[in-house]
């Protein structure tokens, strides 16, 4: 099958947004199922033609294939629950060294060292400064507490930073959106390897202590990927099956949601709603068992000492008010608005770090981390790190809230001031830091963001209460009984502004239900997601991670219907190489597998009819020709068979007789002896490897149909074949080709539009630089 050329109407920026996809490998899930199923099928036939396996007596052999068979079974489970052991303790690991390195830019501990605040005045009850004797401040001065603040930011980037360039660049980023693809049947080599484990688990405390605004929760999701890949890849049944490697993946993506907010469930829902393509009942209790394993291993441990999985676990334990809800709907607006406006910016900022900052991937990330520590520093916000302000202002002002006055009336307006900077800094730090080059997530910033909102407009209406309290909405409140909690609006916007950047809603509702354990608001969190689905929906935003990967050029078929309203022949490649089923030599089948780069062949009959017989792999001919050297002499002049005759049948009785392909899949030492046995009479036959039943469809179809077959079933290529005759064949990237020619017009982000913007902006910026240059100059001449 041919390339097709550029088409004319294509300048060089398009061209190579669509050649993008061609740097990828694809995952034929049909022909791995088909693989499975002959393993399974040789392996019952090997067991029922041993005499042992059936009435004979019971002896060491009978033992050994019962016990075989037992470990079989529950291997996956073994694999499983260790995957989640090892998530649990690497996520508790993480956990204590980033509390330790946040801590250390602070100050440290007399008593030792290694000690972090919390731990070093264990004994203290109380927030007021200086009440903690061992915990000693860098400088008793301010500026030098300032100073040496930004310089410990600047130290742990440029670690960070390094360590990724040096080591493992896959480890930069968050990673959910190269998982999606991965499980959706991509192949990243390395991506889930062992070194991207090692540096993004070193690097994510540095990350996060460093003050960027960003998060490990989307990274916590990488590194148990990676935990369960390094895992499963132990184990040779798992090992050479794709499709069992994407289950252990998508357990292990659960467990790593599960221990990055201490919700099992949570976890589960995730990679069904967000993670997996497709997800299956044995694929959910496997994602139930590592996420389970996984919390209970991180419990076990008790990072903390405080019995809390995270550190923002709070429990509420009062009820709500129905006037309360156009305020829930406030912040559930807020929560879209703030997706829509995140996800447009940040594919902005994107396109110009692509475009001007490839290079420079460590001074970049030491340069936002000094900016942000800079300025946030004089915020009380945004001073301290993200999972403990969280914690801060979802806590309730009765249970210990009042944190630096939050709670005090005297200072209420002032924090209104002091929460909204925060939030608007926050933003702006979020949309230029997630995506350098260093592990970072969006879920804990995003809930930071909505949190101080959500605190502010609680402390508004908690005004509003104390200034009117004879207002017909507050008659409901009782007077013994504070009526309006600050703490459950910051808990609310978190939600709302979650789920406005990822675009998911059950999931968010039980992971907060699991935070808090507050049956009662349950009903105010849908409330405020469906709001902010609407809003999100009028901006017509996918998630960030789905806008990543559209803008990576990742070969992704999202979930998202289309109306195309065309056929599929005018996607289809029409220029089809092919192989004759019969008459072929050897040396002219080598020339054109040298000559051809395509990753199979359809096997066609000969003569002008083009009969479609069947399909094989590039790489089952290459390995069929390298064993057939090795058992035999093989000439240029030796005739290639595809095609399986009567007599062929007789020859080879062990092979799955109802299979399509009945060698795919087989043992080494089995495919020596089957090309020994049906090679005869200078004729190499190949028919045992070919598709004999590949999948195809008719021109006509139309092209959202076969959209449809390419998420269900997952075939790397489609035939399209008409009357039995070849006429063509599709693959996911001629799709993709076709809609990100459709689609890249309507994007106002792509690529080519926005280096225009941006190239626009810095223009006119470089004019008011100059014309203000020139207004002073002239003043001072005056």
């Amino acid at each position: 099958m041919t390339i097709p050329g550029r088409p004319g109407e294509l300048d060089e920026d398009e061209w190579a947004q669509i050649r993008r996809y061609e740097d990828f490998t694809t995952i034929d899930w049909i022909e791995d199922a088909m693989i499975e199923r002959n393993r399974r099928v040789r392996y019952e036939s090997r067991a029922r033609s041993d005499p042992s396996s059936r009435h004979g007596p019971i002896n060491a052999r009978w033992v050994y294939d019962r016990a075989r068979n037992a470990v079989n079974a529950a291997q996956s489970w073994v694999i499983i629950s260790i995957a989640g052991v090892f998530i649990g303790v690497n996520a508790a690991l993480i956990s204590i060294i980033t509390e330790w390195l946040s801590d250390l830019k602070m100050g440290y501990c007399s008593d030792g060292w290694w000690l972090n605040q919390q731990f070093c005045c264990w004994e203290i009850d109380g927030a007021e400064e200086g009440a903690c004797s061992t915990w000693r401040t860098w400088s008793p001065l301010a500026p030098g507490r300032w100073l040496i603040y930004v310089l410990f930011a600047m130290v742990f980037s440029f670690v960070a930073a390094h360590l990724v360039r040096s080591f493992a660049k896959y480890a930069a980023g968050s990673g959910i959106s190269e998982i999606k693809c991965i499980l959706a049947g991509f192949v990243m080599q390395g991506y889930l390897g062992g070194w991207t484990l090692i540096i993004k688990s070193i690097t994510l405390p540095f990350v996060i202590a460093s003050g960027l605004s960003v998060g490990k929760e989307g990274p916590s999701v990488h590194v148990a990927c990676c935990i369960g890949n390094v895992v499963a890849r132990m184990f040779s049944n798992f090992s050479r099956s794709q499709g069992k490697m994407r289950e252990i993946l998508t357990a292990a993506s659960a467990a790593g949601v599960a221990v990055a907010f201490g919700s099992p469930i949570g976890g589960v829902l995730f990679s069904i709603e967000e993670m997996s393509h497709n997800f299956s009942i044995k694929t959910m209790w496997r994602s139930f068992l590592c996420a389970l394993v996984a919390t209970v291993t991180l419990s076990v441990m008790n990072p903390f000492r405080t019995g809390k999985l995270v550190l923002f676990q709070v429990t509420y334990d009062r009820d709500w008010h129905f006037f309360e809800i156009i305020f829930f709907m406030i912040i559930g607006a807020f929560g879209g608005l703030y997706g829509a406006l995140v996800i447009r910016l940040h594919m902005q900022v994107m396109a110009f770090r692509r475009k001007y900052l490839a290079n420079q991937g460590v001074t970049e990330a030491v340069v936002l981390a000094t900016l942000t520590a800079f300025f946030g520093y004089f915020n009380r916000f945004l001073r301290i790190d993200m999972t403990e302000s969280l914690a801060i202002l979802f806590r309730e002002c009765e249970d210990g809230g009042d944190y630096d006055n939050l709670c005090q009336t005297s200072a209420q307006w002032r924090m209104v001031n002091s929460l909204f900077l925060a939030t608007t800094l926050r933003i702006l730090f979020v949309v230029v830091s997630y995506g350098c080059k260093v592990p970072a997530g969006i879920f804990v910033p995003s809930m930071a963001i909505g949190a101080t909102f959500g605190r502010m407009v609680g402390i508004i209406v908690k005004a509003t209460y104390r200034a009117f309290p004879e207002f017909g909405w507050f008659a409901v409140c009782q007077p013994d009984v504070p009526c309006i909690t600050p703490g459950t609006y910051a808990f609310l916007g978190a939600a709302a502004a979650l789920g406005g950047v990822m675009r998911i809603t059950v999931t968010v509702v039980v992971i907060m239900f699991e935070l808090t354990g507050a049956l009662t608001y349950i009903l105010p969190t849908m409330i405020v997601l469906l709001m902010t689905r609407a809003v999100g929906d009028l901006f017509g935003t996918s998630g960030i991670a789905d806008e990543m990967i559209r803008f990576n050029g990742y070969p992704y078929l999202d979930k998202e219907e289309h109306g195309f309203n065309i056929p599929v022949s005018r996607v289809m490649r029409k220029e089809v190489y092919s192989l004759d089923g019969t008459g072929m030599t050897v040396h002219a089948l080598e020339q054109k597998i040298r000559t051809e780069q395509v990753s199979g062949y359809p096997i066609v009959s000969r003569g002008p009819g083009s009969t479609l017989l069947g399909y094989i792999g590039r790489n089952e001919l290459n390995y069929v020709l390298d064993k057939a050297r090795q058992t035999q002499d093989l000439t240029p002049d030796m005739e290639c068979s595809f095609v399986e005759l009567q007599e062929d049948v007789e020859f080879t009785p062990h092979l799955p007789p109802t299979s399509a392909s009945p060698a795919m899949g087989i043992e080494d030492h089995d495919a020596v002896e089957l090309i020994e046995t049906v090679t005869s009479d200078n004729v190499l036959k190949l028919w045992p490897w070919v598709n004999r039943a590949p999948l195809t469809v008719a021109p006509q179809l139309p092209l959202e149909i076969v959209m449809q077959i390419f998420k269900r079933l997952g075939p790397r290529i489609i035939l399209v074949e008409q009357y039995g005759k070849l006429q063509g064949l599709v693959t996911v990237k001629d799709v993709l080709r076709f809609t990100t020619l459709e689609n890249s017009r309507a994007r106002p982000w792509d690529e080519q539009d926005v280096g225009g913007l941006i190239d626009e902006a810095w223009v006119w910026i470089s004019e008011q630089i100059d014309r203000s240059i020139r207004w002073a100059k002239g003043l001072l001449r005056r």
